[in-house]
């Protein structure tokens, strides 16, 4: 990043010890993900490296000079061994012979396959030429936000010249891809001296004969750009100055929970989007100055930053002197609509006659002055390493505005980088979404038995999942699990009890800002009490109604807010009880609140259709495993009721069943699917019994 900040300067990680033993190969991947471990030499996904190596041919036995280069989609900073493509250097260079000019030169992304070595699947991405063709064993490519901002200056050759003299050439921009290979080949021929280039409105390429020297170089690179700007940058007015305060932290993350539900349910037309807030110092700074506007407007200048934030951000209308969340809701619409408009008109001016078809319209990041940044996209890692790439834009915008004019890329090229045939062919690769991608759930009583099943259930599909629980420890243990499964990205706790309506408040705030809003809500929350009518104390009747019944409706209530502010509809589940239907002796408390859950999801079914809100139950019965319920004095007060030994119990409930079968959390976890999935998409107001059969609760 361009800053002053101690500590901001690049180490030499190299380690003589650790790679004393390693192939060249093993070397590449080891310089690789040291690079790519610190985001102010590349962003994620961002730039590749290569290595050219002597393997032994399995078809021939003999020497072969083969290049090894990061694959099509990779991450430098955390590539395996497998993430390499593996291609012969001879074919490489024999594809020269069949090259028809600079007009055709997407058509040899098709012959990469034919150089493959050794069958590697992985796929070669249209970067490999430039590696291949470099004369040089090792080469990196990498995106620092230091070197962009020189890139994406208006006299950013003069400036490559300032700062390194001969040691660092310059190439003026051209779109990735066969001809900029041949380019790069020119450039180092005539320029044996030359350690490296700049791309202009791209980034750095650099080279060595080792792999150790190689990576030195590229830091040192780096290393002398940062220094560079921070001494030019010393005392200038970044961004042309001050024009807004920040808002608090606490009043910013209020705006961001009250804009994000009702942005999404306006960009999610085509499909559910997750969302992001980002209220860094960096962003902060670009959001309240005063040339952030006409900067924003100019869009991102390198390719990687561009196919992540799209043409331009969108800037909200809010202004934090007089801040007015109400005002800026109302103004959102035609907002979200004008930019669209703009959106279709640069594809309709841009396009040719072979491009894909218009995509997505709407705006991935949004500016808010005094707030922050908000992304969508359609996962929250896109969604959250869109905001990185935006913030890399910015430190760019700030580094090139502060020490010349900072040039986004030509509206064309941007277009032909968005719409290029070959990203399309890339998308169009990508596997089917899951069927609750894009989906955001909630879930409370999450750390129990039923709620971690339900909320990990919902996680394989492809969904974001809050999971609330008023147990911070086992929260915590059940996030850690589900996040070393599923990432951290689609996992967030909150600590919530259902009875206070301040904290069910602040755990739904705090869910919008983390994905953005809430689809699916599983109240789940509960206990268990069992006591005959005369031992029954008020305080016993009113703990299950306050968790059973009120804790109900209080979550209920917040969810409608949230969905009808998105606008796209949802999916509320109650977790309710064969007691809520069939009575049982010596719990009359837990029994007639868990009747109500029923009735009141049956009112809130009526209520909630007209804006596609869907409410059902799931009545489980005897679920002993992993349930916390099971854990207190529930399970000795239910086997005294029926005159049994805690250790019979289980199997007292699975002879009582019709079927004869114990019900597991898992169970009650796939009904819960079922009834937040389409599948269940004309299902409102009903009840699935998942008690292995009680004719007591049979619905009538």
């Amino acid at each position: 990043m361009l800053n002053t900040a101690a500590g901001s300067r690049l180490e030499n990680l190299w380690d003589d010890q650790k790679t004393a033993a390693m192939s060249q190969s093993e070397l590449l991947l080891y310089r690789s993900n040291l690079l790519g471990s610190d985001k102010r030499i590349t962003n994620y996904g961002g730039g590749n490296t290569s290595a050219k190596v002597i393997e032994k041919d399995p078809l021939t036995g003999k020497d072969a000079e083969v290049l090894w280069v990061k694959g099509s989609g990779g991450d430098v900073g955390t590539i395996k061994m497998d993430g390499f493509a593996t291609l012969y250097m001879d074919k490489l260079r024999a594809l020269k012979g069949i090259y028809r000019g600079v007009e055709f030169e997407d058509e040899m992304v098709g012959y990469l396959p034919h150089c493959t070595f050794n069958l590697n699947a992985r796929a070669a991405s249209i970067d490999t030429p430039l590696h291949a063709y470099v004369p040089k064993a090792h080469v990196d490519h990498m995106h620092p936000d230091a070197i962009i901002a020189i890139a994406a200056a208006k006299n950013s050759k003069e400036l490559t010249q300032e700062i390194f003299g001969a040691d660092i050439g310059w190439l003026p921009w051209k779109r990735p891809g066969y001809e900029l290979g041949l380019w790069l080949e020119k450039f180092c021929l005539e320029n044996p001296q030359a350690r490296g280039v700049v791309l202009e409105s791209h980034g750095l390429f650099t080279w060595a004969d080792d792999a150790k020297i190689c990576y030195e170089t590229t830091i040192e690179i780096i290393d002398k750009a940062m220094s560079w700007f921070e001494k030019k940058l010393n005392g200038v007015a970044t961004f042309g100055g001050v024009k807004h305060q920040s808002l608090s932290p606490s009043d910013r993350r209020e705006v961001a929970a009250g804009l994000m539900p009702a942005i999404r349910g306006m960009v999610s037309g085509k499909q559910h989007m997750v969302g992001h807030f980002e209220d860094s110092n960096t962003v902060l700074e670009f959001v309240n100055s005063n040339d952030m506007k006409a900067l924003a407007a100019l869009g991102t200048s390198c390719p990687d930053h561009f196919l992540r934030t799209k043409i331009c951000p969108l800037v909200v209308n809010f202004n934090p002197a007089k801040p007015d969340i109400d005002a800026t809701l109302a103004g959102l619409d035609a907002a979200v609509a004008t930019y669209r408009d703009d959106y279709a008109s640069y594809y309709h001016r841009c396009k040719k006659s072979d491009s894909p078809a218009l995509r997505d319209p709407n705006a991935v990041v949004y500016l808010i002055p005094g707030v922050g940044m908000i992304t969508f996209a359609k996962d929250k890692a896109t969604a959250r390493i869109s905001g990185e790439f935006y913030t890399n834009a910015i430190n760019v915008m700030r580094g090139a505005s502060g020490v010349s004019t900072y040039c986004g890329l030509p509206e064309q090229e941007a277009f032909d980088i968005e719409y290029w045939l070959l990203e399309e062919a890339k998308l169009q690769r990508m596997p089917k979404p899951k069927s609750l991608a894009g989906k955001v759930a909630l879930v409370t009583g999450g750390a129990g038995g039923i709620g971690s099943a339900t909320a990990e259930r919902f996680l394989r599909e492809g969904a974001c999942v809050v999971i609330a629980d008023i147990d911070e420890a086992a929260l915590a243990a059940t996030s850690d699990n589900l996040s070393a499964k599923y990432s951290k990205d689609v996992i967030r706790p909150v600590t919530m009890n259902v009875t206070s309506e301040d904290a069910v408040a602040q755990s739904f705030a705090q869910a919008a800002i983390e994905f953005g809003g809430i689809d699916i809500l599983v109240s789940n929350a509960g206990i268990a009490s069992s006591a005959a009518i005369e031992d029954t104390t008020l305080e016993l009747w009113n703990k299950n109604m306050a968790i059973l019944s009120t804790g109900y409706f209080l979550v209920s209530r917040s969810v409608f807010r949230v969905m009808k502010a998105q606008g796209i509809g949802g999916s509320i589940i109650f977790i309710g009880s064969k007691n809520g239907l069939a009575a049982s002796p010596g719990a009359s408390a837990y029994c007639t609140a868990k009747a109500s859950e029923i009735h009141l999801a049956r009112c809130l079914a009526l209520e909630g259709a007209p804006d596609g809100i869907r409410v059902n139950v799931v009545n489980p019965d005897a679920v002993l495993r992993g349930s916390k319920i099971w854990s207190g004095d529930w399970l000795q007060e239910r086997a005294d009721a029926y005159g049994k030994d805690t250790s019979e119990l289980e199997e007292h409930y699975r002879q009582r069943s019709l079927l004869k079968r114990s019900v597991l959390p898992e169970d009650i976890a796939e009904a819960s699917y079922f009834f937040a999935s389409e599948a269940s998409s004309k299902s409102t107001g009903n009840i699935i019994n998942v008690d292995a059969g009680n004719v007591q609760a049979f619905t009538r």
